[in-house]
């Protein structure tokens, strides 16, 4: 279990500070899609543990778990962002929400790719079509490859998201 360091400031902000130092942001692979989100909203990294179904649900809300004797509810990020199922395995992990935002909920992410700094990435310019679920912005690394920057915070607060009734 890992307990994740807040580093960025209250508005998530891409920039870096009077220290410095550029956002920390956690790397995800969802599919074929790769994901940053700042370390600020992640309350903690835990590992899978059982998921107890909640009937009548939408198919993106796998159920409940227990963590430190309080209950979240698990979002399975990949059918939720792409509607796509996806197995999960060993290197699947719970991404549990900050307590900031007092709701105890959590999403099941089939692969960590690890803690960046956000300065390894050149922003790209984006139509209002892809802000969407989420999604504020899109990088792209030194290798080219496409990466979707995720806002957990602004996630959570959409109307489908907090309808998990069927």
């Amino acid at each position: 279990m890992t307990t994740a360091k807040n580093q960025q400031n209250e508005h998530g902000a891409q920039n870096t500070g009077s220290t410095g130092m550029s956002a920390t942001v956690l790397g995800l692979l969802i599919g074929e899609a790769r994901y940053l989100v700042p370390m600020k909203e992640i309350g903690e990294v835990v590992q899978v543990s059982e998921v107890v179904p909640v009937p009548y649900t939408q198919l993106w809300f796998l159920g409940i778990i227990n963590a430190h004797g309080h209950l979240f509810g698990i979002t399975d990020l990949g059918v939720y962002l792409s509607g796509k199922l996806e197995s999960f395995g060993a290197k699947s992990r719970i991404l549990l929400l900050a307590n900031s935002y007092k709701m105890n909920c959590g999403f099941m992410v089939p692969t960590l790719l690890g803690i960046r700094s956000l300065s390894e990435f050149e922003p790209e310019q984006m139509n209002s079509g892809e802000l969407r679920n989420g999604v504020t912005h899109i990088y792209r690394d030194k290798e080219g490859r496409q990466w979707f920057g995720l806002d957990l915070g602004s996630l959570i607060r959409e109307k489908r998201f907090l309808q998990i009734e069927r």
